[in-house]
């Protein structure tokens, strides 16, 4: 039997940026024995990779033989409470349905995949519940060879039946946009023994994305599901039984929850949890009014914050307990994608159809002044989905994007003019008036009149029917209204109704669910490796029910662009494919973009250490920070908490 051995690359689902490299560590087999894997479709002489990471683009920075992550203090003591806020009068357990208002913090703690990724290698995943992953060159089938250590928080073991039945109950009762956007990779899901598990992917599927897509796979306990009835299609109390560092401690419904270090977990000693997981206790307080959040973090309730206000960021931190030192206030970097955050238009209604009616409606937002009116001159404005990334469109397409772009225009499903045209960037206004200038209003109430949108003796915009062009804009922070009231005044200013409705957590998820809005907030986070994900924030197919495309976005272009994305399996490819994507949806023009900031901007009480430098990808404050037991004591002795 022919041992076939060479340097290979590896492939991964994604979570981006630049790879540093180390050895593969790979072992690769040749031409095994179809009984030994299971497997059916691979040729007999097919190189069989056996390995303990995978990525698609470059070398795994990590060894089979890694004592820990780079970024972690592998001396971090365990101890200690983290506690931080957050907004989400939660009334539920259970982030895998769209019933209720889940509780997020406590998934990531909670439960596990069977691969995991770091946030200093940012194109690979690696063996977490399996020891090995093995594949042929095709990727026609994955078989994980799980941990035989790993047990549930109950202390049972986990097995591969588990690993299979979680899978099923995502396809059968999870969400339905996930189902719709992953349900094709998968054909077959097998338990081989009690700790090998193979999954069989779709002929069609990219293969770009399918070991990742079965990698993701939730580890959830089959006993536990059966024994209780629990559902993941409803809204459920308390978490599912999970095999991740921490349990639920205690909870005041929709006010706190505390989850707390498992003292019996069985990843403690994994290398890819060393330095991590250091608190005994995380707590998260609910203050669904942010000027309480933060007299609540002045007075110690909690004591770390993640500050996402500009006005708090600039005017608020100098209380006494930073001036004497007890609260430390810093800018951390942060090297992610740019936060392509914004408001979307509700392209359910038939208002929002015409991309001039939705180019004016941009136009009045006024992001200069309001960065050097409102946000002390902190942000920088997004203007593409891959911000500050090579995936980033610019100027006129490329030879590249516009092998991509072409017969999308033979094809009528693009203009001729997306061939020549610079790329689409927000407009950019006065920063000493909130009102755009004269121009700039001319030109809105151009594109408005072309639509057949014309003003009425009140200087209202109306229709040919006499309605007037009503806009909602739909929000639940009370810091936004000093940011959304100019905003109206501009719209008001050229005839649009505006008006904006602030309304309770609940009623916010319920009306974005329900379309019953039509702009709101939304924050499209794109990844370094863009994959299936962008059917679930872009695709026709998750138009009608989607957490990700509450736009409801259709269109046959961005459908064929999405899908040419996920298929292109060279960086290259992939680089040239997103940056076509990232112009196209740039020119339907669905998204105002809003601002975003390339640092952490935080606030802790001096308890709390974190190791230097950070990673590239993660803040990491419920992860690899830690608590310091003597600067604790020191706070308690001077009476500061």
């Amino acid at each position: 039997m022919a041992d076939k051995r060479k340097d290979a690359e590896v492939a991964s689902p994604g979570i981006g940026a630049q790879v540093t490299g180390l050895g593969l560590g790979l072992i690769l087999l040749g031409g095994l024995a179809s009984a030994a894997f299971g497997q059916d479709t691979a040729a007999a002489d097919e190189t069989v990779i056996v390995s303990h990471g995978y990525s698609n683009f470059g070398t795994l920075k990590y060894g089979p033989d890694m004592a820990h992550l780079a970024y972690v203090n592998p001396e971090a003591p365990k101890g200690g409470e983290m506690s931080v806020w957050s907004p989400s009068v939660f009334d539920s357990f259970n982030p895998f349905t769209r019933k209720g208002v889940a509780e997020f913090t406590g998934a990531s703690l909670i439960y596990e995949d069977i691969l995991t990724g770091t946030a200093d290698d940012p194109y690979s995943v690696y063996c977490y519940l399996c020891t090995t992953m093995e594949y042929p060159e095709s990727r026609d089938w994955v078989i994980f060879n799980l941990r035989d250590d790993v047990t549930f928080s109950d202390g049972s073991p986990m097995t591969a039946e588990d690993i299979e039945f979680s899978f099923n109950l995502v396809m059968e009762q999870g969400i339905a946009e996930y189902r719709n956007a992953v349900g094709g990779y998968i054909d077959k899901v097998e338990v081989l023994d009690p700790h090998r598990i193979k999954f069989t992917f779709n002929p069609e599927a990219p293969r770009r994305d399918v070991i990742g897509v079965a990698g993701g796979t939730n580890a959830w306990s089959k006993t536990w599901f059966e024994e209780t009835g629990t559902r993941l299609d409803e809204s459920n109390p308390a978490p599912f039984l999970g095999t991740g560092p921490y349990v639920l401690k205690e909870v005041d419904m929709g006010r706190s929850v505390t989850y707390t270090r498992d003292t019996d977990w069985w990843g403690a000693s994994h290398p890819m949890n060393v330095g991590r997981w250091n608190f005994d206790d995380i707590r998260i307080e609910v203050f669904a009014d942010t000027a309480a959040a933060m007299e609540g973090f002045k007075a110690g309730e909690y004591t770390f914050r993640n500050e996402n206000s500009s006005k708090e960021w600039a005017t608020s931190y100098d209380f006494p307990a930073v001036q004497n030192g007890w609260v430390k206030v810093e800018e951390l970097p942060d090297g992610s994608i740019g936060s392509a955050q914004g408001f979307v238009f509700n392209l359910r209604r038939d208002k929002w159809q015409d991309a001039g009616v939705r180019t004016a409606i941009n136009m009045m937002l006024n992001f200069e002044w309001a960065n050097r009116t409102l946000f002390y001159d902190l942000y920088e404005r997004p203007v593409s989905f891959w911000q500050n990334t090579d995936m980033m469109a610019t100027g006129t397409p490329s030879e590249g994007e516009l092998a991509l772009l072409r017969p999308l225009v033979e094809q009528g499903l693009l203009p001729e003019s997306i061939l020549t045209d610079e790329v689409v960037t927000a407009p950019v206004n006065d920063p000493e008036s909130n009102q755009p200038d004269r121009r700039t209003r001319r030109e809105a109430l151009r594109l408005m009149n072309e639509a057949g949108w014309t003003a009425g003796s009140d200087g209202m915009l109306r229709d040919a029917d006499g309605n007037t062009m009503e806009l909602v804009i739909l929000t639940v922070s009370p810091a936004f209204d000093r940011i959304v009231n100019p905003y109206v005044e501009n719209l008001r200013a050229i005839g649009v109704d505006a008006r904006m409705e602030r309304v309770d957590n609940a009623q916010y998820v319920e009306r974005r669910r329900t379309g019953d809005w039509d702009l709101t907030n939304h924050t499209l986070t794109q990844g370094y490796e863009p994959g299936t994900s962008l059917r679930q924030w872009f695709s026709s197919s998750t138009a009608d029910d989607s957490s990700r495309n509450i736009m409801a976005l259709r269109d046959p272009a961005i459908d064929s662009l999405v899908e040419t994305t996920i298929a292109a399996e060279t960086l290259d490819e992939m680089t040239t494919a997103a940056k076509t994507l990232d112009r196209v949806l740039r020119a339907d023009r669905f998204w105002i973009p809003q601002w975003f900031k390339d640092v952490h901007t935080v606030a802790y009480w001096d308890m709390y250490r974190y190791p230097e430098p950070l990673p590239p990808l993660a803040l990491g404050s419920l992860d690899f920070w830690w608590w310091d037991a003597e600067a604790a004591q020191r706070l308690k002795e001077a009476g500061a908490l």
